[in-house]
């Protein structure tokens, strides 16, 4: 008899199961509260309830744990002083989409040297994870796999879908059963249509689901969702260009309306709306600032990819040799023009506030 099955697989590596993993990693009273009420006050942002800004920093990737948590201690140091005003989030990515190939993240190659040891990156993501919320920092991040939530979910404040799997019924369905609030992404696209393709993701997440998944026991199993009613658009520019200004918020604002989900969006600052440069992030930024600022309640976030030191570097095989702070997969601006920025968000809008007062 011909072999017609794992023509194309080289081996299969039984994981732990994710209730196993998460009693050798579990979380505190401290870390629940954090992510508890980081949800709650993100739930209210997104649905204009709580007039915060929220703000979603941090590295384009997770790659050198010391580095990152260098970077989350500063981010505690100025969430404290600006609280009011913002509330911040880390952005904690692990996991990275590629047009064709790269470094998949975090997860998929921790050492950096394709050994592709997933076991060791999702136990060092997850202490990761830890560290960050012991300080009181929420984590946001994007969800790529479809098993990895069930190792790392309970400690997310905010979760994306990305651009290149908006579109996806998996991950809609995955969306659908997650207990965070989610950003969808507009298509890489960056067009009307692209736009269109995200809010029709929200409606379709927002809806019960079932599909095959695996439970905390590791069993592929049959998995019901009640839907996900906490999801929001996020404006990302695409290869047509930036869609940040008012024309194109508006535009968003219809199409929102129009599906009748909340008529709320953030703007990523940087992919298409920078035009992939690093330096263009904070006149994005402004912009969408001074809309704020002027009455315009329905942006209520926005994302910035921020790093100890700006630009990024290549993983090009010595990882001796990378410099420390810098990122590895999209350039970042630095730490010092990241806290520029978020204090003058916190200054203008405490402003307004003040005027409104």
């Amino acid at each position: 008899m011909k072999q017609t099955s794992n023509l194309h697989v080289e081996s299969m590596t039984p994981l732990e199961p994710p209730d196993g993993f998460l009693e050798r990693l579990p979380i505190n009273d401290r870390i629940a509260d954090v992510v508890y009420s980081s949800r709650e006050a993100i739930k209210q942002i997104i649905t204009g309830k709580d007039d915060r800004l929220l703000l979603l920093v941090g590295p384009c990737s997770i790659h050198d744990e010391k580095a990152a948590l260098e970077y989350a201690k500063r981010l505690a140091g100025i969430s404290k002083r600006t609280q009011d005003r913002l509330l911040l989030v880390m952005r904690v990515y692990f996991e990275k989409p590629r047009t064709t190939v790269g470094w998949k993240g975090f997860i998929n190659d921790p050492s950096l040297n394709n050994t592709f040891n997933v076991r060791e990156g999702l136990y060092r993501a997850r202490r990761f994870l830890l560290d960050v919320l012991e300080l009181g920092i929420p984590a946001g991040t994007e969800w790529l796999d479809p098993v990895t939530p069930q190792y790392l979910a309970d400690v997310i404040s905010w979760g994306a879908i990305g651009a290149r799997t908006v579109e996806s019924q998996t991950h809609r369905q995955l969306a659908s059963g997650l207990s965070t609030p989610i950003g969808y992404k507009n298509g890489s696209g960056g067009t009307q249509h692209s736009i269109q393709i995200a809010v029709d993701a929200i409606v379709a997440a927002k809806v019960p689901h079932t599909f095959l998944g695996v439970d905390g026991y590791g069993r592929v199993s049959i998995i019901k969702t009640t839907g996900n009613p906490d999801g929001h658009l996020v404006l990302r520019g695409g290869v047509k260009g930036p869609n940040y200004g008012p024309e194109h918020v508006a535009d968003a604002v219809e199409r929102l309306k129009k599906a009748g989900v909340p008529p709320y969006l953030m703007v990523d600052c940087s992919h298409g709306n920078s035009n992939k440069d690093y330096r263009m992030q904070p006149v994005v930024y402004r912009n969408v600032l001074e809309q704020r600022a002027g009455g315009n309640r329905q942006i209520v976030g926005m994302m910035v990819e921020s790093h100890l030191y700006e630009g990024s570097q290549k993983l090009d095989g010595d990882i001796s040799k990378l410099k420390y702070g810098v990122s590895i997969t999209d350039a970042c601006i630095n730490w010092q023009a990241t806290e520029e920025l978020l204090l003058e968000a916190h200054s203008k809008l405490r402003v307004k506030a003040a005027a409104k007062a």
